[in-house]
């Protein structure tokens, strides 16, 4: 018998978040009453619709310090990722404007495969390494610019790890060099706070269902002026968003992002306050009961609600094996489901591979509450011993 869902411990919000009670209320007039097509605007209903755009349109730029109509609506963040990179790389190659990206190890698999395939078109792509906590170098990306550099894309936060990258520093190398700047901020929305201007950010990838909206929807952010971004378009037919992202408009999860964005923002200290003490709460028990724990990504620099923990000695997807149906954790990125292989990232904070093969990434989100923490710290104690025990013999 499936277990109800109640009765698990959901630490998984890196994959994925509950819709919050307020994002479905705002998004239910736009699924029954206001159910028109925003680009059939000369009636009454397209116009509601539209209307429902671009309150969310302007809801998110005020949230980033940037022009409503310098935000594109998409998929979600892996077609923002793919648009961001290709985008750009192909206006480039059609102008004879560069052929250089630059990005991380440690990015989003939506950016390193968007790479590969431009390195496969005879685009050149320099990974930069990161440290052992995870941070790319401002200075190592000065250094790897060049004359035809046209991209530098480096995400806020790490979607594994949790380690914040320092944007405004590598905002200010790529103004200085002239060169554009885009930043995967999914993880980071709502936790970390993002001025486009302030950071020197050009183009960025956002997704709602991180941040307690729905699925299957997401932004770009383009810059219009100083510098002006110009990209071609992965998807045509119809010139929808600036021509940018050609079909009709999801426009209740777009009026669902758009909230959600605006809750996220506007709660940012309550939540990250909330998370962090649970995430301490959690580490410092597993110390305190386990030998061989390592903490991976950035002991300070994180966002609050990450904790990646490798349990030595023990495998972990046996771990998180163990752990069901009590609760609900990752042995790796969502996005990389079903790969055996030790998770890229981990790879490029270095370490061996039992560190590689024994991390368990803990989502945090702001539902969760002490009791729930406390439930799961002991499963995982449990489990912990349970299995090394097992292995010795």
């Amino acid at each position: 018998m499936t277990p109800a869902l109640d009765d698990a411990v959901y630490l998984d919000h890196h994959a994925t978040t509950p819709v919050d009670e307020r994002v479905a209320e705002e998004m239910t007039p736009y699924l029954t009453e206001n159910f028109g097509n925003p680009a059939s605007d000369d009636h009454l209903y397209g116009a509601k619709a539209k209307e429902g755009v671009e309150q969310a349109r302007e809801q998110i730029s005020e949230v980033l310090n940037c022009r409503k109509e310098e935000i594109i609506f998409t998929s979600g963040a892996t077609e923002s990722d793919n648009l961001a990179t290709k985008g750009v790389a192909d206006y480039a190659e059609r102008k004879d404007k560069g052929n250089h990206i630059i990005t991380g190890e440690t990015e989003h698999e939506a950016v390193l495969e968007a790479c590969e395939v431009l390195e496969e078109r005879g685009f050149d792509v320099t990974y930069l390494p990161v440290d052992e906590n995870g941070l790319i170098n401002p200075d190592d990306v000065e250094e790897a610019i060049r004359d035809d550099t046209l991209l530098i894309s480096i995400m806020a936060a790490n979607n594994e790890i949790g380690t914040i990258a320092p944007l405004k520093e590598i905002g200010k190398v790529a103004k200085d060099n002239e060169v554009f700047f885009h930043t995967d901020a999914v993880q980071a929305v709502g936790y970390v706070p993002i001025d486009v201007e302030e950071m020197g950010i050009d183009l960025m990838s956002i997704s709602a269902h991180k941040i307690y909206g729905p699925k299957g929807i997401g932004a770009l952010y383009v810059r219009r002026r100083n510098p002006k971004v110009k990209l071609d378009p992965l998807i045509h037919g119809g010139g929808h968003e600036r021509g940018w992202r050609s079909g009709t408009l999801n426009v209740p999860s777009i009026v669902g992002l758009g909230k959600a964005v605006q809750l996220a923002d506007k709660e940012m200290d309550e939540r990250r306050q909330h998370v962090d003490e649970l995430t301490s709460y959690m580490w410092d028990r597993f110390n305190s009961k386990l030998d061989d724990v390592v903490l991976n990504g950035h002991p300070e620099k994180r966002i609050p609600n990450n904790l990646n923990v490798s349990f030595l000695g023990v495998e972990n997807k046996a771990l998180v094996q163990n752990l069901q149906p009590e609760l609900a954790v990752s042995a790796g990125s969502a996005c990389t489901t079903g790969k055996v292989e030790a998770s890229h990232v981990l790879q490029a904070i270095g370490g061996d591979e039992e560190r590689w093969h024994s991390a368990v990434r803990f989502g945090l989100g702001k539902d969760n509450t002490k009791e729930e923490i406390e439930h799961a710290t002991d499963q995982v104690i449990q489990s912990v011993s349970r299995l090394r025990k097992l292995q010795i013999s």
